[in-house]
């Protein structure tokens, strides 16, 4: 069975604020909240192989949370290290605006210790949770060692911490080169505007890096995406990029239009095709890139957390399923506003499935 690996911490949260009558909440968080989203997102013959290191602390804790898991690889585990997990006390401001306190000793990957789990795997989920899962180094190491696709969220590299582990916003050192790193990058508004102020110009040094898709998630407002030329998502025949060592310092955007153009192979399976990252396609003459924003569906929300990582778990779970950027990114938006209207993690891929919840 096709396997992919996520890369991520698990934190455990402490939430205050987000329900003003409310004590504040312990929960897990993190990569917990991705967790979720791909185990209800993928197709079922994927497997999802946890690449997590965790505090011997919460070891025993974690493990239960990953036995929720209906698409969890057979004896699939965090790694149990010798160091406090990382804790984090959440102060929500507004429903989107939130201050955020860490503590914790989990170390980063070496290419040593990743290099071969990676080996048996056919696509990669990374997000960025404390910010310090991968180096640079690491992460430039795992593109050259490993052909599959990688998603990955930007998220906390773009977080510094204070000495009292409190987290404020720091430029990304050499975005050209994480970007460089990544088939699809993921960042929020905030991030963005970090990178540059102009959408367009952020777009383009992407895509001119060799990353395929570029997403930017909007809170209540949706999504928006730019796509290079000739890529609209991981099924057969979809996989053009813009090659880095061919890509013109400029990049065309025209938007996205339903054209029916590209080979429709949604639901194919696995031995039909073989995932492999874009960035060592050549580039589609006379291609131009493409661009949309993906309203998000009106719910209630009672809880924003986790949104973001659901959101890009699911886009990459229904990417690997075959799906098209756009029918991708539409599945991602439903399940991130339907986060939302859960409180914590517990539970949540039932929820997203749309599983009834019984305490």
């Amino acid at each position: 069975m096709p396997k992919v690996g996520v890369i991520g911490s698990l934190v455990w949260d402490l939430i205050h604020g987000r329900d003003p009558l409310a004590p504040p909440t312990e929960e897990w968080g993190g990569i917990a909240y991705a967790l979720g989203g791909l185990d209800a997102s993928l197709p079922p013959d994927w497997e999802i192989v946890p690449l997590i290191k965790v505090g011997r602390d919460l070891a025993p804790e974690a493990a239960e949370l990953l036995r929720g898991l209906s698409r969890l690889t057979s004896g699939g585990r965090c790694i149990e290290v010798p160091a406090p997990n990382n804790r984090v006390v959440l102060h929500y401001q507004s429903a989107e605006r939130r201050c955020e306190r860490m503590s914790g000793g989990v170390p980063a990957w070496t290419w040593v210790e990743l290099g071969p789990m990676v080996l048996d795997l056919d696509a990669i989920y990374l997000n960025f949770i404390s910010g310090f899962e991968l180096a640079l180094g690491t992460a430039q190491a795992l593109r050259q060692g490993f052909r599959g696709p990688i998603y990955a969220d930007l998220h906390s590299l773009f977080l510094g911490m204070q000495h009292d582990g409190m987290r404020v916003l720091q430029p990304l050192a050499d975005p050209t080169a994480w970007f460089q790193c990544f088939d699809v990058v993921q960042l929020n508004e905030d991030e963005m505007r970090q990178l540059s102020p102009d959408p367009l110009s952020l777009s383009a040094q992407a895509l001119s890096a060799g990353t395929s898709l570029l997403v930017v998630t909007l809170g209540p407002k949706g999504a928006a995406y730019v796509a290079g030329p000739g890529f609209d998502g991981w099924g057969a025949g979809q996989t053009g990029s813009l090659a880095a060592s061919d890509s013109p310092l400029g990049v065309t955007l025209s938007p996205s239009a339903s054209s029916g153009q590209a080979p429709q192979t949604k639901g194919a399976s696995f031995e039909s095709w073989r995932l492999h990252s874009a960035q060592a396609d050549s580039p589609r003459g006379g291609l131009a890139a493409r661009t949309a924003l993906i309203p998000a569906p009106a719910l209630d929300a009672v809880d924003p957390t986790g949104c973001g990582d659901v959101f890009g778990a699911a886009a990459c779970a229904r990417l690997l399923a075959g799906d098209r950027v756009e029918d991708a990114l539409r599945h991602a938006t439903a399940m991130a506003a339907r986060n939302a209207t859960l409180r914590g993690a517990g539970g949540l891929s039932r929820h997203l499935r749309g599983e009834l919840l019984v305490p």
